[in-house]
């Protein structure tokens, strides 16, 4: 989000895409990210700006970010220059037969053997994660995701949009679950990435609290509930003050202060950008409709405890669409009056609710989920429960040609 100007509530976002790099046969991680930059750029650097489209790395060599490179009044438009994007990035490194892979975690991806952490800008923020959590495991160095930035000019907007993304963060994983395959097997979970992140900080829990923030709806408040207690748990590990509190923040959405903007960051990425938007447009105009009251007022939105809104994520994580929402209460929140349903009849109801408001293309790719099921769902219908090598090879290879294409898996 931009530093320069302060936004309203959905005047704009920022949207940002995880890729793994991989062999383009045995799909075995490349951590070779900073060459493809030197390629492009003449030097090595952790940033690439290419227009409206940004390139970065992350925490390891072997996973790229695409990003819009400013806040975005128009999701829908992204859909293209990303796509033009992963098809330029293909076209370079394919000179190493290398290739982006999709979905939010490696299946055959050995944390322990093949983890390098990125060695040149912010390594040594990297080095101190390292040295504390040992980031050689797939809540560290086997995830990608889709980080949704959405802004606010004040401590009102945000204690509305952070009320209201609370609400949401449980059953966003029920349209955008890919990564339901680790080590090889199916585990049980069909967003294997999230079930892995809930653990990977256990050493320091005040980092990443209940995964679900807290009801807080001010900056001070913000600081006294939740930087604080990771700044005092930090404190014996950063001795030289190296890390940001903001940047330590690691619940399922964070406030960043310094952006005014609040970051999503439970979205697994799909196998191509078309279906990442669909589901940050949609889970926008849900968040809009929230902030507006449409079917509960703020008081009532706010008394959700984040421990119950956390049994509800744990469920979905591991059901996607399935998920049954025992909750009448809950459903209420969003204007369903039943005493019971499936994570995926929420959204069918939200589509029906907001989806007037989405572009077409955004409206078919949110059907397609819900007609056929979550990317993992779709994923282990090719794969069966217990797959070969060779089979998960054959079929995300497959997933890799749905992101060169930018379409859904049927």
């Amino acid at each position: 989000m931009s530093e320069q100007k302060t936004f309203s509530l959905f005047e704009v976002a920022g949207i940002e895409l995880e890729y793994m790099v991989v062999d383009r046969e045995t799909l075995r991680a490349s951590p070779t990210v900073d060459l493809l930059f030197k390629d492009v750029t003449g030097k090595i650097t952790g940033d690439v700006e290419r227009g409206d489209v940004e390139w970065s790395n992350e925490l390891v060599a072997h996973v790229l970010e695409m990003k819009t490179a400013k806040p975005t009044a128009d999701i829908p438009a992204f859909r293209e220059k990303f796509a033009s994007e992963v098809r330029a990035i293909n076209a370079l490194l394919a000179k190493r037969n290398l290739m982006l892979l999709p979905t939010a975690a490696h299946p055959l991806f050995d944390p322990f053997t093949e983890t390098k952490l990125w060695a040149h800008d912010y390594h040594d923020v990297y080095e101190l994660y390292n040295r504390i959590f040992d980031c050689r495991g797939h809540g560290w160095s086997n995830l990608q995701s889709v980080h949704l930035n959405l802004p606010f000019a004040n401590d009102e907007e945000f204690g509305k949009l952070h009320t209201a993304i609370r609400l949401v963060l449980p059953i966003i994983p029920a349209l955008s679950a890919s990564s339901p395959i680790l080590d090889g097997k199916p585990t049980g979970f069909l967003d294997a990435r999230m079930e892995a992140y809930l653990h990977h900080q256990e050493r320091l829990p005040q980092l990443m609290g209940h995964l679900i923030p807290e009801a807080v709806l001010t900056e001070e408040e913000y600081y006294r509930e939740i930087f604080a207690p990771i700044g005092k748990a930090l404190a014996p590990f950063d001795t030289k003050g190296i890390m940001d509190h903001q940047f330590a923040n690691s619940r399922g959405a964070i406030a960043r202060f310094d952006r005014g903007a609040i970051e999503i960051r439970v979205v697994d990425i799909q196998e191509c950008p078309g279906a990442d938007l669909a589901i940050a447009e949609l889970v926008v105009k849900t968040l809009k409709a929230l902030v507006d009251g449409r079917w509960a007022s703020q008081y009532v939105q706010r008394a959700w405890h984040h421990k119950d809104l956390l049994k509800l994520f744990k469920k979905v994580i591991k059901q996607a669409g399935a998920a049954r929402i025992r909750n009448h209460d809950f459903l209420l929140m969003f204007g369903l009056d039943k005493s019971e349903a499936t994570a995926n009849e929420l959204w069918e109801h939200l589509l029906a609710e907001v989806g007037q408001d989405m572009g077409a293309e955004a409206r078919a790719c949110i059907a397609h989920i819900l007609k056929h099921g979550c990317l993992a769902k779709r994923i282990l219908a090719r794969t069966g429960t217990k797959p070969s090598p060779e089979r998960i090879i054959a079929v995300y290879k497959e997933l890799a040609q749905c992101l060169q294409e930018d379409r859904q898996l049927p």
